[in-house]
């Protein structure tokens, strides 16, 4: 459930090996799926990803990376042919014209549409991707980097005057609705979410992508002033989903 091929894997593996009680054995058990696993994610997925029409969004890329390399080793990384292409082209304009690479979070898996990509409600097919803000550090300076070390639940709460979104949803028994900030992992960096360099990001993946929705919570739309400007894109997830002022969410149409 957390790769999705891990567990095939871990089958085939030890069906090479008879059951034993020795602690000997359940290490080699361990230690051989672990090299298989590697293998098979950094060799075998990405070749096979393709007759399913996705793709692995690039590790190391001076313009899209992930946050953390667990989103690679989980095969959390994988999309749809159309927005692979068009979110490579749209992360190398942005990389060109403001010198921050774009870094995303969960996409989804290699195979199956339909297989449910947890804790999300809809990364099930290839055409979803989250994506983390742009930040300021302490000397104002423009950074890729994170408060959170899953790229999760570190909020960017709601100010005197704006709608209170996260409020509403928790008062009307939605109290799921906030738990990511239990899973986020809070890294207490002095970091401050960079309005213009986020609304530059925004739009420039709402024109190069042909995104059909994207969500972020009501408050940041406003803020941002994003909502005025694209309010047939730019949507409210739902109550019954997670906030969406700790990161992006892009999606594109079939």
């Amino acid at each position: 459930m957390l790769t999705q091929v891990g567990g095939l894997i871990w089958i085939t593996v030890f069906g090479f090996f008879k059951y034993r009680k020795s602690a000997w054995s359940k290490r080699k058990r361990l230690l051989s799926f672990s090299v298989i696993y590697l293998l098979c994610v950094a060799f075998i997925v990405p070749n096979l990803a393709p007759l399913n029409h996705r793709k692995a969004l690039p590790a190391f890329d001076e313009y899209l990376a992930p946050h953390n390399l667990g989103y690679v080793l989980l095969c959390r990384n994988y999309v749809h042919d159309d927005l692979h292409y068009n979110l490579v082209e749209a992360s190398k304009g942005f990389e060109a014209n403001y010198g921050i690479p774009v870094t995303y979070l969960d996409a989804g898996f290699p195979f199956i549409d339909g297989f449910p990509l947890l804790p999300h409600l809809s990364h099930n097919d290839g055409r979803k991707i989250d994506l983390a803000f742009i930040y300021q550090d302490a000397s104002v300076k423009t950074t890729n980097d994170n408060p959170s070390l899953l790229g999760y639940g570190v909020y960017e709460e709601p100010l005197e005057g704006e709608v209170n979104q996260p409020q509403k949803c928790k008062d009307a028994g939605y109290w799921q609705y906030d738990y990511a900030k239990y899973l986020g992992f809070n890294t207490d960096k002095e970091l401050e979410i960079d309005l213009d360099y986020t609304r530059y990001l925004i739009e420039n993946l709402i024109l190069k992508t042909s995104a059909s929705k994207v969500f972020i919570e009501p408050h940041l739309a406003q803020r941002i002033n994003l909502s005025s400007n694209y309010p047939n894109t730019i949507r409210f997830h739902g109550c019954h989903a997670v906030r969406h002022d700790d990161h992006i969410h892009l999606q594109i149409s079939k």
